[in-house]
């Protein structure tokens, strides 16, 4: 099997398990993906959500867009701009802006 069907088969058992641990953190799980198979990888990222808390952190603005279509979460972005790094929408106070 290739990279990619065995990274997709890692997180399909991690995250359709019956017994979702109370955290699961995502790095890139797009890497070595096929593009075809980020749309059935966000649902199943929305259906875990439900089960547990996730944590995202994709490059990939197919699947950022994914996520939000399926499970209504708008995606957060880190912004670097002339040496300086924030996110997007972040206040100093560590909240986001009301209309985010």
């Amino acid at each position: 099997m290739s990279d990619g069907t065995l990274r997709y088969l890692a997180l399909a058992g991690a995250l359709l398990a019956y017994r979702l641990p109370p955290f699961i953190a995502l790095n890139e799980p797009e890497t070595s993906l096929h593009p075809d198979l980020l749309d059935p990888l966000a649902r199943m990222i929305v259906k875990a959500a439900e089960r547990t808390q996730i944590w995202l952190v994709t490059h990939s603005e197919r699947l950022a867009a994914a996520i939000a279509t399926y499970g209504g979460a708008r995606p957060h972005r880190v912004v670097k701009q002339d040496g300086a790094t924030w996110i997007d929408g972040l206040k100093r106070s560590g909240s986001f802006r009301e209309d985010d």
